[in-house]
C-alpha cells in the first residue's frame, strides 16, 4: 500500500509536467521536463516488481483459499498497466527523433491513461483484494510469502523500513514427504512426472558426477547426439575423442576447484547449429557434485524475430 502512494505521486507528477509541456511551444526549453520524465518512466519500469510479489506470491496464496476471481481481474488491469508503462518508455527513448507535437499529445494521453488507471487498481486492492487476503491467509502462509518477496525484491522507491526482514521466532516444521513422491524445496513430483518432463526438454542433458563418471541422460525427442544406457558409468574422458580429452579434463578441473561454472561451445553440424554448454552442479554450500552438459539445436531459435506472444496462439 505504501507503493501505491508513491506510484500514484508518479502519475499526479507526470500530469502535472504534461500539462506544463502544453503550455510550452519551444523544445528547447524544456530539457528539465524531460529529464523528470525519464526518472518518472525509470521508476514506472521499477514498479514491475511490485506487480510479480503480487502475481507469484500473493495471488497462488488467495487462490489456495478459493480466492480466484479478484485475483485474475487484477492481473488483467496489470498488464493494462504495463501496457502504459511501455508506452511510456518508448515516448521517452523516441524523444529526440519524435516530432515536439506529437510527443506532448501522446504524452497527455499516456499521463492520462495511467492517471486513471493507477487509482482504480489501487483502490480495489486497497478496499478489496488486501483486506480479503489478511482474513484467509494463515500466519504460517504469510511468513513463507514474506521469503517469496524477498527473493522477488522490491522497487528502487520501497521505503527501506518494509524490505528488512522480520525478525520471527518459528518451530523447524519437519516436512512430511508423501508416500511416492520426491519433494524439492520448490514443489514435488513422482519418479513418472519427473522422467516425462526431463524427456520432454527440447535439449539432450547429461549428467556426469564427481568422479567424472556419467551418471544420467535424459531422452528427448529429437537428441542431438546419441546416448545409450551402455554409457552410464563411463568416464567422461572416455565419450571424447582423445584430442579433446585435454580439454575436457581443463573443464571438469575449473568446475572442480570453482574457478568456473560454465563452459559453452557451438559447431556446424548437417547445416545445424548446435549449441554445446556445460554447467557445474553445485549444493547450496557450493561444493561440487557434477558437471551438467546441455545440447540445443539453435538453427531455428536464430531465425526468431520480432514478437509472438501467448494470445497469438493458435490451435
Amino acid at each position: 500500500m505504501e507503493e501505491h502512494k508513491i506510484m500514484l505521486q508518479l502519475a499526479e507528477k507526470l500530469n502535472t509536467i504534461a500539462k506544463k509541456l502544453q503550455k510550452i511551444s519551444d523544445k528547447n526549453y524544456v530539457s528539465d521536463e524531460i529529464h523528470n520524465i525519464e526518472h518518472i518512466s525509470e521508476d514506472f519500469h521499477d514498479s514491475e516488481k511490485h506487480y510479480l510479489r503480487e502475481e507469484n506470491a500473493l495471488f497462488p496464496y488467495l487462490e489456495k483459499h478459493g480466492i480466484t476471481e479478484p485475483p485474475a481481474i487484477m492481473w488483467t488491469e496489470h498488464n493494462q498497466i504495463r501496457e502504459k508503462k511501455k508506452q511510456l518508455a518508448k515516448l521517452v527513448e523516441s524523444y529526440n527523433s519524435t516530432d515536439y507535437q506529437d510527443f506532448k499529445q501522446r504524452l497527455v494521453e499516456t499521463a492520462d491513461a495511467l492517471g486513471s488507471l493507477l487509482p482504480n487498481h489501487f483502490f480495489k486492492e486497497n478496499n478489496i483484494l488486501f483486506p480479503t487476503a489478511l482474513q484467509v491467509i494463515t500466519e504460517e502462509e504469510w511468513k513463507e510469502a514474506r521469503k517469496e518477496f524477498d527473493e522477488i525484491g522490491y522497487c528502487c522507491f520501497t521505503p527501506p523500513l518494509l524490505t528488512t526482514a522480520p525478525k520471527m521466532k518459528t518451530k523447524e516444521k519437519v516436512a512430511t514427504k508423501p508416500e511416492g513422491l520426491l519433494q524439492f524445496e520448490t514443489g514435488s513430483l513422482s519418479k513418472e512426472e519427473l522422467e516425462a518432463l526431463l524427456d520432454s526438454l527440447p535439449i539432450d542433458v547429461t549428467f556426469v558426477d564427481k568422479n567424472d563418471s556419467v551418471k544420467y541422460f535424459n531422452k528427448a525427442e529429437k537428441r542431438v547426439f546419441v546416448r545409450t544406457k551402455s554409457v552410464i558409468g563411463r568416464k567422461v574422458q572416455q565419450c571424447h575423442p582423445q584430442k579433446s580429452i585435454h580439454i575436457v579434463n581443463s573443464i571438469v578441473e575449473a568446475f572442480k576447484t570453482g574457478k568456473k561454472d560454465v563452459a559453452e561451445f557451438w559447431i556446424n553440424m548437417n547445416n545445424r547449429l548446435i549449441h554445446i554448454r556445460y554447467f557445474a552442479v553445485r549444493d547450496k554450500a557450493r561444493k561440487y557434485l557434477g558437471t551438467m552438459e546441455v545440447t540445443q539445436d539453435i538453427t531455428d531459435i536464430k531465425k526468431i524475430e520480432g514478437e509472438q506472444r501467448l494470445l497469438d496462439w493458435k490451435e
